[in-house]
């Protein structure tokens, strides 16, 4: 006999788990669609089965992990603002279900908005070779969320992705097999292009969502965010400026002329941001993009073509 709990419950022992932890939920200002999200990962629940707690009379259930293991996740979840997505593991984004751990960003929906415009930048431009095809850069990739988006959009091109973080890579390589793109994208550790200089002036495209939050503002931040998020993946310096900076001053040496640059950013910095591009010289058709809250969030840029 081994003496791991069993992983197999009946339906009334879950449902009875589930209707004191969305009590639980209520009394510590979590959200309580987080507990069907969860058993919707743990359980392998739908909505509906959910919704009409039809599986209440189910004689048994499959779950990932025992239930005494699930509770004392929830338990930290709730007392130590453990972000949900980190207890089940993964992640939905666009199409992909993306696995996540407290080495990388949980990708945000807004950040979906990147792969979208990199699609719609590539389809308005007239260079030849067409900038759908060649490499682009991923730069900061964290979970590989960007770097996936664009395998997937993109399926002419090859992704480069980076991080600094050898554990964040490790999670954005596994996340490239499980999605069966990983002969697509290649993965390097290292700060921003600089494992890249073999293919300068070659990028297609640069995507990246870089750390954009002033120092002085993290403390302010949710306690799930300041908490358990990495820092390397959010501290942007004194004016959360110091990566978008860089970013500016350095890709136009990489990417081809007419190749587009394009990040995500904090809410009051896209008049910087403009500014910073026109200034450099080397971009024209600066764009500001908002997200589906109406925030602008995104800059995109072409490099001059002369």
């Amino acid at each position: 006999m081994t003496n791991t709990q069993p992983k197999v419950i009946s339906g009334l022992e879950l449902w009875q788990w589930r209707q004191s932890a969305i009590q639980a939920a209520i009394a510590n200002d979590v959200p309580v669609a987080e507990v069907d999200w969860l058993l919707q990962e743990i359980a392998g629940l739908d909505r509906l089965a959910l919704r009409l707690e039809s599986f209440k009379n189910w004689p048994q259930i499959q779950l990932e992990l025992p239930l005494a293991d699930l509770e004392l996740l929830w338990q930290r979840r709730l007392r130590d603002r453990f972000p949900v997505q980190y207890i089940a593991g993964v992640t939905p984004w666009r199409q992909f279900k993306i696995a996540v751990s407290s080495a990388v960003l949980i990708p945000r929906p807004e950040t979906e908005c990147l792969i979208d415009l990199a699609v719609a930048a590539a389809n308005d431009s007239q260079i030849t070779p067409a900038l759908q095809s060649g490499y682009w850069a991923d730069l900061g990739t964290g979970s590989g969320a960007i770097a996936l988006g664009l395998a997937h959009v993109f399926p002419e091109a090859t992704i480069h992705a980076v991080d600094y973080s050898l554990d964040a890579l490790a999670i954005a390589t596994a996340n490239a097999e499980n999605l069966g793109l990983s002969e697509r994208i290649q993965f390097y550790q290292g700060s921003w292009w600089q494992p890249l200089t073999h293919l300068k002036g070659q990028f297609s495209g640069m995507v990246s969502n870089p750390p954009y939050i002033p120092t002085s503002t993290l403390p302010t931040l949710q306690p799930e965010v300041i908490l358990h998020e990495p820092h390397l993946a959010l501290d942007g310096g004194a004016d959360g400026l110091d990566c978008i900076r860089h970013l500016i001053e350095i890709s136009p040496s990489y990417l081809r002329p007419g190749g587009v640059w394009l990040i995500e950013m904090m809410a009051g910095q896209a008049e910087i941001v403009r500014e910073l591009l026109q200034n450099h010289g080397s971009y024209y058709n600066i764009q500001i993009h908002s997200d589906l809250e109406g925030i602008e969030r995104f800059a995109l840029a072409y490099k001059n073509t002369h």
